[in-house]
């Protein structure tokens, strides 16, 4: 192949260095993201999780409903941006051009790589031979001669998958996916893609550029004109790791609602200082990415006189530039966040999560320990009744 790219997507990340960290977990479903009975959603869960239909985004009310025997456990970013790290390491044994898309996903440039690892499949195997050697852990990876194309090849054989979608066959390949594969393309634009009677991404492969744009305009008529043909459109384009670091999430469906937002972008500020501490580096430039239901994109960006010291710091900067950019009411798609002219060394004393945070997620732990055990139940005094706080007590234990 003239070009050729793997995606690479690590197997329910969160849950299963969890997993690994605690063999206790292994074959039990493992819900990591809010604890139950408070606010917030899944970050990641395990495969075990999902045959409840527990997935990642939802409510954590809705997956305590789902799967009250679960095992509910905190984010712990900095281990996972650790064990990211280790995994980025080994990528880039393997190609010096690898982009991470975030920290459980990245863009391997192969090209020309023949020589040294041998045909796709064989390298694709050593690939996730070392990962599995090194961490415990497995990963699924799409090969193809665009970026595109690979990314939705790595989610069909998950987990501990590769699919090689050959150089030529790309839009054959899509033409035999149903519409909702089609990665970028949310609910609502599948909904109005069928309401054209475009039902099938082979019945959008014969529609015409200018009757696209007719329906979705010009940016939402080029996406999905060159995705359903299995082109590349353009979505997987970065700076450097040396220069910057980022990580977006695409909703599973377009949304208007802030906290939603606010909830990813809580996500992805943690993941980014913990990246930041990881890598030993700093930064006094964040970037938000806000990309809108009809395909629209905006970039954004902020610059303080201080490097970003802690998780916060990088969330509330995030969260102003939403506000600013973010009329009400305009379906949001994708949401990013980024960090910017990236600095070697320490810049100041300290971690970037701090002792604080440090403590709080092991109070955190002992509680979920506390639960899971039947010695009761805790919670945080926000969340009690007010009666019960009037008083001083616990509320309901069981």
């Amino acid at each position: 192949m003239e070009q050729l790219y793997f995606h690479v997507d690590l197997d329910a990340f969160f849950a299963s260095v969890e997993q690994c960290d605690n063999p206790e977990y292994r074959g039990k479903p493992v819900i990591v993201g809010a604890a139950p009975g408070h606010r917030g959603v899944v970050s990641t869960c395990s495969y075990e999780a999902r045959a409840f239909g527990v997935h990642s985004a939802m409510p954590i009310s809705e997956a305590y409903k789902r799967c009250p025997k679960g095992i509910y456990l905190p984010v712990r970013m900095r281990r996972y941006a650790e064990m990211s790290r280790r995994i980025m390491a080994i990528f880039s044994d393997f190609t010096p051009d690898v982009l991470q898309l975030s920290i459980d996903e990245a863009l391997l440039t192969m090209t020309g790589t023949a020589r040294l690892w041998g045909e796709p499949d064989r390298a694709a195997a050593m690939i996730k031979r070392r990962v599995a050697e090194d961490t415990g852990l497995t990963g699924s990876i799409g090969a193809s001669a665009n970026k595109y194309v690979a990314k939705i090849a790595s989610g069909l054989r998950k987990p501990d998958g590769y699919l090689l979608v050959p150089e030529g066959g790309e839009r054959e390949f899509m033409r035999a996916l149903p519409l909702a594969k089609l990665w970028g393309a949310g609910e609502k634009t599948q909904a109005n893609l069928c309401a054209a009677g475009i039902s099938t991404i082979e019945a959008l492969q014969h529609v015409s550029l200018s009757i696209l744009e007719s329906k979705f305009g010009k940016a939402g008529a080029a996406f999905l004109h060159s995705a359903a043909l299995g082109q590349d459109p353009g979505i997987f384009a970065g700076e450097a790791k040396s220069s910057s670091m980022s990580a977006e999430r695409t909703f599973e469906r377009d949304t208007t609602d802030r906290e939603s937002v606010r909830d990813v972008l809580r996500r992805i500020a943690d993941e980014l200082a913990a990246r930041m501490c990881e890598d030993d580096v700093w930064s006094c430039t964040l970037g938000l990415k806000l990309r809108y239901g009809d395909f629209t994109s905006i970039t954004r960006q902020t610059t303080r006189q201080d490097p970003y010291a802690a998780a916060d710091e990088i969330f509330q900067d995030a969260c102003d530039l939403l506000e600013k950019n973010w009329a009400a009411g305009v379906p949001i798609r994708l949401v990013g966040a980024g960090l910017h002219n990236l600095q070697k060394g320490a810049f100041r004393q300290g971690s970037l999560f701090g002792c604080e945070g440090e403590r709080a997620e092991d109070a955190r732990r002992a509680v979920q320990e506390i639960s899971r055990k039947g010695k009761g139940t805790l919670v945080r005094a926000k969340f009690l009744e007010p009666e019960a706080r009037a008083r001083g007590g616990g509320g309901p234990r069981k």
